[in-house]
């Protein structure tokens, strides 16, 4: 299978679970839907984990798990501030997955 496709899979079955989803909206405002953090910036270090383990209202592990698995498709990065991890959003990968549906549906008859 071309890498292309494999890394399009990847990032689908990425954004097709529910709280990874609401986790990667949340990440797209993170100054409206997080309050400010005492380290590390909203917008230029990310979101601590913490922060979107109390809003996910998920375990601490699992919502680790789905950062993991949003880190490993190209959709966020992650950052180690002191003993906390901080996640980002990756503005470009969620470009690429609007731009193959927009493809998509071009190609469409």
């Amino acid at each position: 299978m071309p890498k292309q496709i494999s890394e399009t899979i990847q990032m689908l079955r990425a954004v097709s679970n529910p709280h990874r989803a609401q986790i990667l909206d949340w990440l797209l405002d993170p100054e409206a839907n997080f309050p400010p953090q005492k380290d590390g910036d909203l917008v230029q270090d990310g979101v601590c984990v913490g922060f979107i383990t109390d809003k996910a209202g998920l375990s601490q592990p699992t919502v680790t798990a789905h950062m993991r698995t949003l880190e490993a498709a190209g959709l966020v990065t992650s950052k180690k501030i002191k003993n906390w991890v901080f996640y980002k959003i990756r503005a470009a990968a969620l470009l690429k997955i609007g731009q193959i549906f927009s493809d998509a549906s071009e190609a469409a008859p």
